[in-house]
C-alpha cells in the first residue's frame, strides 16, 4: 500500500509553504495530508519511526529518480520495451500491456494435424492401391495431395526424430532407436539443445500444443516415474501429453502416461476399450478444451497411434470385414497390387516386382527371408492369411478413429483451415519372422516359434490372449514393388512410404498425385513456412543448427516443379520418356531409376538416398532387430 501511494507523491518537501491560496499550493497541501494519513497508518500498523523514516527515505529517492518528466528507476533493464507512460501521478499514467502479453500467431496460422502410423509399407493401404481399406486417409487424398516419393529413414525414432526437429537423425543424436543408444554423439537418443522442436517453436510463437500416443523418442533410463523426465513430451514443447513411452505397447492393455506421470487405462477391454479408440477420445478431449477456452488460439496435434506396430489387436468386427482376402497369399497380392499402383498412377508404366528374397545369401539375414507361398503347409497358409486379415482390421480401425478427429474439424468449421499430413514412419515390420508369431518377444530374444503352438492361438489372433505379428512375406509385400522393409535404410521398402497431405484453404489441387522426391525433414519446414513462423537461429540463449529439410509448399499447386535449390524453385522439364533403366515417369520430377525403379524392376533406394538429396539424409549403418 506504501508503495502505491509513494509513486503518486510528490517529492516530501519538510519546509511548509508560506500560502496555501495558490492551486498549486492547494495541491501540496493535499499531497502532505495524504502523506500524514499513510504515516500515521504504518505508525498504527506498529512501524517504529526508524522504520517510517527509511521508506520515506526511499519512497523520496524513487520519486526523485525520476526527475521531473520520468518514471522512477527501478534498476538497469527492468523498463525495456516498455511503451507506457509512468508518471508521479497514477492518473497521468499510461499503462502498456505488450511486454507482459504471450506472443499470439500470425495472423490465420493454420492448424496443424500430424497422423504419424507406424510399420506400413506403400502398398498397405488403398489411397495407393492397396487392400487395407483407409476411408478417412482416402477422403483426405481425394480432397488433398498423395505423395509417391516420401521418404523415412527406416526406423522409429529417427524418423520422429526428424518429425520433431526438422534435422537430419544423426544430428538429432537418433542414429538408432532408443535402445539403441551407444554412448557416441549420433546415437546418444537426446535431443540437443541445438535442435528446438517444433512444439517449442510452435509453443513459443502463439500455438497450443498437444502431443498423442507414441512417443519413442525418450532414454530407457528415463522411462520411469523415478526419472529426469528431461525428455518427456511436456519438457520439449508440448503443453499436453497422453500415450505411451517407447517402441510399443499392448493395443487392449497399455502402460499409459498422461502429461508427467503413469496412469491407469480409464475402462477394461471388456468394457469396449482399445488404445487407438482411447488416443483419439483424449485428443478430442485436448481440441474441445482449447476451443471452449481460446477459439482464436491455432493449436498443433501431433498423433501418433500404437498402429500398425505389433501386437497387431484389432477388434473382431473390423478383422471379421477382410475374411478370405488374402487366401491368396503374399506373392499373389504383389502382384495384384503392382497393377492397382500402375493404375493409379503411383508406379510408372513397366515396373517389375522385385525378387522375394532379393539379397545374396552371404548379406541376408534368415529371420528376414521370405518362404514362397506354394511351400507352406495348409495349416501354415490358414494361419498366415489370418494374420494379414488381423492387421488389416486394426489399420482399419485406426482410421476410423482418426476419422472422429477429422469428423469434429469438419463440424465445427475447423477443417478447412487445417492442414494434415496422414504418413508413415517406416515400411512395413519384418520382425515376425518367416513364420509368423503369436507372440512377437519371441523374435526379439531369438526363441523360435513353434507351428502347433500358434495354430492353437489361430482364432484368438487380436485378442489380448496374443502379442501376433504376421510373418516377413507380407511385410514384402505390403512394401511392394521394392526390396526388403522396414529396418533396410538401403532399400525403399524400408524407407518409401505413404504421405497425403489435406489443407483446403491452402491448396487448391483436389485428388492429384506428386512424385517429387522429398524426406521425412521437410515436415518441419513445411509446417513452420504455412505458418508464417521462422526456426529461431537462437533457442533459449543456445545457437541452432539449420533445418535439413526444405519446404514441400512449393509443391502443393504445381506437380512438375523441382525441390527448393538454395531457396529457389525451378520448373520440371522431365520429358515423357522411358527406358529399361533410366526413364522418367512422365509427371516426375526425378529418375525412377535413381532409386531403383525402372522399366525392368523395382528396387534399391540408395542412390536417391545418397545423391539425390544426400545433404538431406543419411542410412542407418546396419539392420538390426528393433522394437521400433
Amino acid at each position: 500500500m506504501f508503495v502505491e501511494y509513494c509513486v503518486g507523491m510528490e517529492p516530501f518537501n519538510e519546509t511548509p509553504p508560506e500560502s496555501v491560496e495558490s492551486e498549486t499550493d492547494r495541491d501540496d497541501t493535499r499531497g502532505k495530508v495524504r502523506r500524514r494519513q499513510v504515516l500515521g497508518g504504518l505508525a498504527a500498523l506498529g512501524v517504529g519511526s526508524a522504520g517510517v523514516s527509511a521508506l520515506v527515505a526511499g519512497c523520496r529517492d524513487s520519486t526523485n529518480a525520476a526527475g521531473a518528466d520520468g518514471p522512477p528507476s527501478y534498476g538497469t533493464g527492468i523498463n525495456e520495451g516498455f511503451n507506457g507512460k509512468i508518471a508521479l501521478d497514477v492518473r497521468d499514467s499510461t499503462p502498456d500491456w505488450t511486454p507482459f502479453e504471450l506472443k499470439h500467431a500470425p495472423k490465420d496460422a493454420p492448424n496443424v494435424l500430424v497422423v504419424l502410423f507406424d510399420d506400413t509399407g506403400m502398398a498397405s493401404w488403398s489411397p495407393y492401391g492397396g487392400r487395407i481399406n483407409m476411408p478417412t486417409m482416402q477422403r483426405l487424398a481425394d480432397n488433398g495431395l498423395t505423395y509417391t516419393q516420401w521418404h523415412t529413414t527406416a526406423l522409429c525414432s529417427p524418423t520422429r526424430s526428424c518429425m520433431l526437429t526438422g534435422r537430419n537423425h544423426h544430428v538429432n543424436r537418433f542414429a538408432s532407436i532408443t535402445e539403441g543408444s551407444d554412448g557416441f554423439p549420433g546415437a546418444a537418443a537426446r535431443l540437443p539443445a541445438q535442435c528446438a522442436t517444433v512444439g517449442q517453436v510452435l509453443q513459443e510463437n502463439g500455438y497450443s500444443t498437444f502431443w498423442v500416443g507414441k512417443d519413442h523418442n525418450v532414454p530407457e533410463e528415463d522411462v520411469s516415474s523415478g526419472g529426469s523426465k528431461s525428455e518427456w513430451p511436456l519438457q520439449k514443447g508440448f503443453d499436453r501429453f497422453y500415450g505411451f513411452l517407447g517402441g510399443e505397447t499392448n493395443q487392449w492393455y497399455p502402460d499409459l502416461v498422461e502429461d508427467n506421470r503413469f496412469i491407469e487405462q480409464p475402462y477394461n477391454p471388456d468394457d469396449g476399450y482399445h488404445l487407438s479408440k482411447d488416443l483419439a477420445d483424449q485428443a478430442l478431449r485436448m481440441l474441445r478444451d482449447q476451443r471452449s477456452s481460446n477459439p482464436s488460439k491455432p493449436w498443433y496435434l501431433w498423433f501418433c497411434p500404437g498402429a500398425n506396430h505389433a501386437p497387431h489387436h484389432s477388434p473382431a468386427d473390423y478383422a471379421a470385414k477382410y475374411k478370405g482376402q488374402f487366401d491368396d497369399g503374399y506373392e499373389a497380392y504383389r502382384e495384384w497390387v503392382l497393377g492397382r499402383m500402375i493404375d493409379k498412377g503411383i508406379m510408372p508404366k513397366g515396373t517389375k516386382l522385385t525378387p522375394l528374397n532379393p539379397l545374396p545369401a552371404d548379406v541376408a539375414v534368415e529371420t528376414d527371408s521370405v518362404r514362397p507361398w506354394n511351400s507352406l503347409s495348409p495349416d501354415e497358409k490358414r494361419l498366415f492369411s489370418r494374420m494379414a486379415e488381423v492387421f488389416a482390421g486394426f489399420s482399419e480401425y485406426t482410421d476410423a478413429q482418426v476419422g472422429r478427429i477429422v469428423d469434429y474439424l469438419d463440424q465445427t468449421g475447423q477443417l478447412d483451415n487445417t492442414i494434415i499430413f496422414y504418413c508413415a514412419d517406416n515400411g512395413a515390420s519384418g520382425e515376425g519372422s518367416p513364420n509368423g508369431s503369436v507372440n512377437e518377444n519371441k523374435f526379439f530374444n531369438g526363441y523360435p516359434d513353434d507351428l502347433a503352438e500358434n495354430m492353437r492361438y489361430l482364432d484368438k489372433l487380436g485378442t489380448p490372449d496374443t502379442y501376433n505379428h504376421y510373418p516377413t512375406g507380407w511385410a514384402v509385400a505390403f512394401s511392394t514393388p521394392f526390396q526388403m522393409f522396414k529396418r533396410y535404410s538401403q532399400f525403399s521398402g524400408g524407407t518409401c512410404d505413404p504421405l497425403v497431405i489435406h489443407w483446403p484453404k491452402g491448396i487448391k489441387a483436389k485428388g492429384q498425385i506428386r512424385h517429387q522426391y522429398h524426406h521425412v525433414t521437410d515436415i518441419v519446414p513445411t509446417i513452420l513456412d504455412v505458418a508464417g513462423i521462422k526456426m529461431p537461429e537462437e533457442h533459449r540463449g543456445v545457437k541452432q543448427y539449420p533445418l535439413n529439410g526444405v519446404s514441400m509448399r512449393y509443391s502443393f499447386e504445381d506437380a512438375k516443379r523441382r525441390p527448393p535449390k538454395n531457396g529457389s524453385t525451378m520448373p520440371c522439364s522431365a520429358p515423357a520418356a522411358s527406358g529399361p533403366t533410366g526413364g522418367r515417369h512422365p509427371r516426375c520430377t526425378h529418375r525412377w531409376a535413381a532409386r531403383g525403379i525402372s522399366t525392368r524392376t523395382a528396387g534399391n533406394s540408395s542412390t536417391s538416398t545418397r545423391t539425390a538429396r544426400s545433404r538431406r539424409t543419411s542410412p542407418i549403418s546396419t539392420p538390426t532387430s528393433s522394437r521400433s
